[in-house]
């Protein structure tokens, strides 16, 4: 029987419809190498507003992960929201799978829009990436948002038991569910307080549109973050970070995001959210939203009022 309605379907065109109502619009960026990017970007950049840039995680589309920040942000910014290389609209025929490969790509697209300068907030996968960002491009990175992502783990932490999982692959088989079973699993890792009582009919719809493409690529980036990685090779990126955890993250520990803020010294702060799991954007979004407007919104402002140039600007 062919199934004729699928609710996952219906409440991504309501996003889609959403964003689109918040002033931007979907793009393709056909990068000439075998790579093409689908970004949302603003029908109209003022000059006046800084840039942010959205960078999902595994999941959802970018449009559930970043729906109700780009509420919270929208009216303050030029917001560019991505799908990242083997998400959504975006893939490679490139055999390239590094966090810096994806930085790249964001990077010309952000250059197709002719976006300088920008902010980035990455969320967990999507930290990764936006890290790389920061390091690869110092120069067109202002302010970085680190959020749940294990950019100081080492290959070695997996042999030594920091995380619930032995190894990549069932990690892998955890973030990639293939069944109703598996996506329950992925729900006890990532929430402080899963749903109950989903029925299983939901949840195969939502591994049926989220879930069945490029599962074999996806495999390889999670193989890729955690390949001979040492915190002694990862650069100390010089831009302001925020990192921002959940105390009762069972993907990435929080001992992770204390020993990010440890690599970075005081360049960084660390903000801790209670009771909250890897999936705090959606178990906390109004602790979220005041963290991301005290360090992307007032905090600049504050710094600028005390430009001199700007107190000139201010007086006349």
């Amino acid at each position: 029987m062919t199934k004729c309605f699928s609710f996952t379907a219906t409440r991504t065109w309501c996003y889609r419809s959403y964003f689109s109502n918040s002033g931007l619009r979907p793009t393709v960026t056909d990068l000439g190498d075998g790579t093409v990017m689908h970004c949302w970007v603003p029908k109209t950049r003022k000059d006046a507003k800084p840039n942010l840039v959205l960078i999902h995680g595994f999941g959802a589309n970018a449009m559930w992960q970043w729906g109700e920040v780009v509420r919270l942000v929208v009216s303050h910014f030029n917001v560019y929201v991505p799908d990242l290389v083997f998400f959504g609209d975006s893939y490679t025929t490139r055999s390239e799978r590094s966090e810096s490969f994806q930085a790249r790509c964001l990077m010309r697209v952000m250059e197709a829009n002719r976006v300088g300068k920008t902010s980035v907030v990455g969320l967990s996968y999507g930290g990764f990436v936006a890290y790389a960002m920061a390091a690869e491009f110092p120069e067109a990175v202002e302010r970085v948002v680190i959020c749940c992502a294990g950019v100081c783990l080492e290959e070695k932490d997996l042999a030594e038991g920091m995380f619930r999982v032995s190894d990549l692959e069932e990690a892998a088989g955890i973030l990639l569910p293939q069944t109703t079973e598996k996506m329950k699993e992925l729900m006890h890792y990532t929430f402080f307080k899963p749903p109950k009582a989903v029925p299983s009919c939901l949840l195969q719809d939502f591994i049926d549109v989220m879930f069945t493409e490029h599962v074999e690529e996806k495999k390889e980036l999670i193989r890729a973050i955690a390949k001979e990685r040492k915190l002694s090779e990862l650069p100390k990126i010089p831009q302001a970070t925020l990192i921002i955890w959940g105390d009762q993250d069972q993907v990435f520990p929080l001992e992770l995001g204390h020993r990010l803020k440890r690599h970075l010294g005081d360049n960084a702060q660390l903000v801790v959210i209670k009771n909250a799991g890897h999936a705090f954007i959606v178990e906390k979004p109004k602790e979220l939203h005041k963290h991301l407007k005290t360090f992307l919104i007032d905090l600049p402002v504050i710094m600028n009022l005390h430009l001199p140039n700007h107190q000139n600007q201010i007086s006349h």
